[in-house]
């Protein structure tokens, strides 16, 4: 996704030893990678020009049955 920010990955180094965990373990070692990894892809969408990636694909018609859209990518961040 990018190169992974020191900063974080010591950030997330240390939640892991403040749960109890030992981030050096085996299951563990990369998790901090993973973890900034999995953040720079669900967050990725705020550094997305809106209207580059819409293309141009709103419309206005006057429309009156339900519209269904299969297979969209959805993530969220929301408690």
């Amino acid at each position: 996704m990018g190169e992974p920010a020191k900063g974080m990955v010591e950030e997330i180094r240390s939640i892991l030893l403040k749960l109890g965990e030992d981030p050096k373990r085996d299951g563990l070692v990369e998790t901090p990678l993973r973890v900034d990894d999995a953040l720079r892809f669900l967050t990725s969408g705020y550094r997305m020009n809106p209207d580059e990636l819409l293309n141009q694909a709103l419309f206005n018609v006057a429309y009156d049955e339900m519209v269904i859209v299969r297979e969209i990518e959805v993530f969220s961040l929301c408690e």
